[in-house]
């Protein structure tokens, strides 16, 4: 069995059975109509979805999304209609394409780029303590993808720009937007680096993209930071090697202003436009939500909004206004490990994963001469603090109303339900040595925050959160579920914790032993 889990661990970030990212919102035209419009869910890919891409090929959408130290990296989504999303896989879904060996939260797959040209598709990135800057290739969107092909220009937030049989490259080395143009199949620099724009002033300008339109080259980029000065602020040329001249109406979108300082959304910039069949403009963008005052623990979440952009004039992004909140319906998903299954490609390890530590254990029964159950055996590894590689599996909270749920029997290992920021921010619901606790780690301070002794061998736990609070629950034996404690989702926001990810909720195990998960619930309320 240890053999069809090891294959279950290889093909999950590329199938399996998933819940589309927004199959609560339904539309089926190609191009969003008025009343569309104003029925948008924002954001539209929710939870842990920063830095968006995306590209269309005839009736078909592709995004993706930076991923930092979790493995598969760069989700990779599928839409008809900019509204209903689905994950198809992963783009990096082996170890030769993403290693990240000692990767924190600051480091791994930052911002991707995903393009098409002439029947094959791009995706540029940079792999952040492992490599640099590196594309891969493939036919089909879902795979494969090749392996990295290496590239010279460095900086942060690579993008491609094809015209007239060249392949221009642009990133930020040194903080200035640089272009180069490169062989796409070999990824050799054919040019020097030259330099484009350095933006409007703010700090960090990154994530350029480059439009052709009206004649015009459009360059653009994001400023601030990825926090409350986040902006999109945009320049033009005659010429793709300039000189650029900056929008006099910069930026074009950013909440880090009057009219938008007291909207739920806030940290808004890093985007990408895209045009429909029907010349409608649209742009995808990253921002985050606060929760229980200046907080936000989600990390930052795919938005998009509409993009008025007239012949020779400057894009106008959202009519200049702020982008409203417009919630999704909620969705659920449950896990039996009693019998085969397979992980959807939404599941992501911390690093590479050991893939010995991962194993279905069938339960065979000698009598029947059958396999009669089973589990999600996980071999203890090294702790989460400790940022090695450790034993856990989880999935981003993509709701802040939710209620997770399993059934851990620990063997010699602290095992259970992990709502993990970074390996220096996250709390644990674990079971260990015949007692079950809630233990807190936040930058130099680990505490036990409760703990109780349990009777059972099988301990259910059950995690609750209403976007402010999470409440931490146990049921030993047949008894009821009894509250351990409550905790202020703050404590694991990026304002708090740290880092610039956002929750991950997951089953982990420490130590020599190892632990049987029953199943995994996630509900959205």
């Amino acid at each position: 069995m240890r053999k069809l889990f090891l294959f279950i661990v290889i093909i999950f970030a590329a199938t399996g059975f998933a819940m589309t990212a927004n199959d609560r919102h339904m539309a089926s035209a190609q191009s969003l109509s008025p009343i569309i419009r104003s029925t948008v869910p924002n954001p539209i890919i929710a939870g842990f979805h920063p830095d968006p891409s995306i590209c269309r090929v005839g009736e078909d959408y592709y995004l993706v999304n930076s991923s930092f130290q979790y493995f598969p990296g760069v989700p990779i989504f599928h839409s008809k209609d900019l509204v209903n999303w689905e994950q198809i896989g992963n783009v990096l879904d082996r170890e030769s394409q993403l290693p990240l060996k000692g990767a924190g939260s600051w480091q791994g797959i930052y911002a991707p780029t995903i393009r098409y040209h002439e029947g094959t598709y791009y995706m540029i990135t940079t792999n952040v303590g492992n490599g640099g800057n590196f594309m891969v290739t493939a036919q089909d969107p879902r795979g494969p993808w090749s392996e990295p092909i290496w590239l010279e220009q460095q900086g942060i937030d690579p993008s491609l720009f094809f015209e007239n049989g060249k392949c221009y490259m642009v990133s930020n080395p040194d903080n200035t937007i640089m272009l180069c143009e490169i062989d796409p199949h070999t990824g050799k620099q054919l040019t020097a680096s030259k330099a484009l724009w350095q933006g409007t002033g703010g700090r960090y300008p990154e994530g350029p993209h480059i439009y052709k339109k009206d004649g015009y080259y459009y360059l653009l980029i994001s400023e601030g930071g990825t926090e409350l000065a986040h902006k999109l602020t945009i320049a033009r040329s005659r010429k793709i090697d300039g000189p650029y001249v900056a929008n006099p109406d910069n930026p074009i979108l950013t909440h880090c202003s009057v009219t938008g300082q007291s909207s739920q959304i806030q940290g808004t910039g890093h985007g990408d436009f895209v045009q429909t069949a029907d010349g409608e403009w649209w742009i995808v963008f990253l921002a985050y939500r606060h929760f229980g005052g200046s907080y936000h623990h989600l990390g930052r979440e795919t938005f998009i909004a509409p993009v008025e952009w007239k012949k020779g004039q400057w894009p106008i992004v959202n009519g200049g206004k702020p982008v409203e909140v417009n919630p999704c319906k909620p969705r659920s998903s449950f896990i039996s490990f009693a019998s085969p299954f397979t992980l959807g490609p939404e599941w992501v390890f911390i690093q590479n994963p050991d893939s010995t530590k991962y194993d279905r254990h069938a339960v065979y029964d000698e009598a029947a001469k059958m396999i009669v159950g089973g589990s999600l055996r996980l071999t203890g590894g090294k702790r989460l603090n400790d940022n090695d590689h450790p034993t856990f599996i989880g999935r981003r909270q993509e709701s802040p109303n939710i209620t997770v749920e399993t059934m851990v029997n620990s063997r010699e290992s602290e095992a259970g339900l992990s709502v993990y920021q970074i390996q220096d921010g996250h709390i644990d619901l674990c079971v260990n040595n015949g007692y079950v606790g809630v233990k807190c780690k936040l930058k130099n301070i680990y505490y036990v925050v409760n703990e109780v002794p349990v009777s059972s061998a099988a301990i259910r736990l059950r995690i609750h959160s209403d976007g402010e609070l999470y409440r931490f629950e146990y049921q030993d034996g047949n008894g009821p579920f009894r509250k351990l404690c409550e905790l202020n989702c703050s404590l694991v926001s990026t304002e708090v914790a740290g880092g610039f990810t956002g929750v991950i909720i997951g089953m982990f195990a420490e130590g020599s032993g190892y632990a049987d998960f029953g199943y995994f619930s996630y509900q959205e309320k």
